[in-house]
């Protein structure tokens, strides 16, 4: 697949408005839910993708782990 880069983190808290950290989450006391590869053409366009999710927008955050190919 390739080669994980720099994560970023991707809270929308109630919609309110994206905001991104980067760096990884590296602890958490919220349960993982799992992960998803999504297809996207930069960073920002992946961000864009998982800014509306459900754990985005409920208090919880979405790590994008870019992939160097």
């Amino acid at each position: 697949m390739g080669i994980a880069g720099q994560p970023v983190q991707v809270r929308n808290h109630d919609g309110a408005g994206v905001d991104t950290i980067d760096g990884p989450f590296l602890r958490s006391d919220l349960p993982l839910a799992g992960f998803a590869i999504i297809e996207a053409a930069t960073v920002e366009d992946a961000i864009s993708l998982v800014s509306n999710t459900p754990c985005a927008v409920a208090h919880g955050l979405v790590e994008v782990w870019p992939l160097d190919s």
